[in-house]
């Protein structure tokens, strides 16, 4: 059983009262002499609560708010919160006594977070009585024996009344669940009760950091036929894996990159009959505002979020978006200091659409995640063209999304000249290449294609086919307008100085 023991300050309290007080609990812990024995426990569960509050990233993570109301009488000095997610960071959680703070302090909390299995529970049981059940396979007449349980380390041995066996001979009646475990996750606060009143309502509220709880935003562009507009629909998945269900759960989503202390694992990927549910909902109904260096999304209505449950839901819409589709063509940096002799090199031209984050529709910062686009032919059929992630997106900030490599047009590079440049320092290298790229467009109308060469160290163009145009200190842009089923060449002159 993974606990986990934590401890609060108690100013409130007397130095001498905080130390008895907690010299007991470890007592009682350390000596596995039951909690509940020694303490008025009280057990609070989800009909307690009044609100839950989930606030969602991007990352295996989740902050989540647990408001109850809760009934104590005079005597209470346990209190066991069930149903937190299974997956709790222990260290991150505090609780916070919203109604009169100064009759209840809390001393010290533990975490039972495993599920009740029948493992843990033969072993909490070693060293105790259950009763053994056997049934005579003849006469199905059923026998009850006492044993106590010896061990469960690599099997489990059994102490009968006049003799010993290993193995599970039978059925196992326990006679209850023991007070240290508990049929759901649970965290165990230690309370200093100076409550005068023998009933009375108190308010808690639990906070705390959970992994198995996270959202992704996925993406549909739509192109139509002539691809020069799109649609583009926003689809938040949520997804819970943390062991417990949410009801009527106020949910944000937090969109952005925050920094942890420590690698955040990866999210397990269990198989389940996971139910995906869509919910009809329009981007106005989602409150959008900046959090720190965050965005924050809310739901505009409390929501279920059930254990092994995606739910997707819809969070913002924007019709008719103008588009641009672009074909690049991008060199490498080696060309311009080594002499190649091969004849030339088929190289592949890769396709983007963009599109600015404005107008009707958009404007709202676009969270990172999985843009997937289709195209519509002129039949009203949709096709699947290709699929990019995205960053986050600010207001007027250009997306730009990555399809794949053009078929119907391909180009051609070679080194058509290389000599190295006497230096009078040894320590400065240069160097002269010409080049040649032949762009061909078996399409049957025009394109324009951008040619981006990384070029090293300082350099200036000797002679060019066409103009350039210097995107930053190593790296030069050419646009070529290249015809319908035709063939255009770019040749130019460099020297590098490395």
């Amino acid at each position: 059983m993974e606990k986990f023991f934590l401890l609060n300050k108690c100013s409130a309290i007397g130095l001498n009262n905080f130390i008895a007080s907690l010299n007991l609990f470890a007592f009682l812990t350390f000596t596995h002499i039951p909690i509940a024995s020694a303490f008025n426990e009280t057990i609070t569960t989800r009909e307690d609560q009044t609100e839950i509050a989930l606030s969602l990233y991007q990352h295996d993570l989740a902050l989540i708010q647990d408001t109850r109301q809760i009934t104590l009488d005079d005597s209470t000095n346990t209190l066991v919160w069930q149903e937190i997610s299974a997956q709790t960071k222990p260290e991150t959680a505090w609780i916070n006594h919203l109604t009169r703070s100064e009759q209840i302090n809390i001393i010290a909390r533990h975490f039972d977070l495993e599920p009740l299995t029948p493992q843990n529970l033969l072993e909490s049981f070693v060293g105790k009585s259950i009763t053994v059940t056997r049934t005579n396979p003849v006469t199905g007449e059923e026998f009850r024996e006492s044993a106590t349980v010896l061990t469960t380390n690599g099997g489990v041995v059994l102490q009968f009344k006049d003799r010993v066996e290993t193995g599970i001979p039978g059925r196992l009646i326990f006679p209850g669940i023991p007070s240290n475990l508990h049929d759901k996750p649970s965290m165990t606060v230690l309370l200093n009760n100076s409550a005068a009143v023998k009933q009375d309502q108190h308010t808690f509220q639990l906070t705390y950091l959970t992994h198995g709880l996270s959202w992704q935003a996925d993406y549909i562009l739509k192109l139509d036929s002539n691809e020069t507009q799109a649609d583009l629909l926003g689809l938040a998945t949520l997804t819970n894996q943390s062991g417990i269900d949410y009801h009527n759960a106020e949910i944000q989503l937090i969109a952005g990159d925050i920094n942890q202390a420590r690698t955040v694992r990866a999210p397990v990927a269990k198989r389940s009959n996971r139910e995906m549910e869509l919910m009809s909902a329009t981007y106005a109904d989602l409150d959008t505002e900046p959090l720190s260096e965050l965005h924050r999304y809310t739901l505009s209505s409390q929501n279920n979020l059930m254990d092994k449950q995606s739910k997707q839901i819809t969070f913002m819409s924007a019709n008719e978006i103008p588009v641009e589709k672009t074909f690049v063509l991008t060199g490498q940096n080696h060309y311009y200091s080594g002499h190649y002799h091969h004849p030339g090199q088929k190289q592949s031209v890769e396709v983007f659409i963009n599109f600015h984050n404005s107008g009707k529709g958009l404007g709202a910062p676009i969270p990172k995640g999985v843009i997937r686009a289709y195209t519509q032919e002129k039949q009203g059929n949709l096709q699947f063209i290709g699929e990019d992630t995205i960053q986050h997106t600010a207001n007027r900030g250009m997306v730009q999304l990555k399809l794949g490599h053009a078929f119907d047009i391909t180009a051609e590079k070679k080194q058509t000249d290389f000599k190295k440049i006497p230096s009078p320092d040894q320590n400065i290298r240069q160097f002269e290449s010409a080049h040649q790229i032949t762009l061909s467009n078996a399409k049957n109308k025009a394109v324009t294609v951008i040619i981006r060469e990384p070029i090293p160290g300082d350099w200036y163009m000797l002679s060019e086919s066409q103009r350039h145009r210097k995107i930053s200190s190593n790296q030069v842009e050419w646009t070529i307008e290249l015809p319908a089923a035709s063939d255009v060449e770019l040749t130019y002159r460099v020297r590098t100085i490395l």
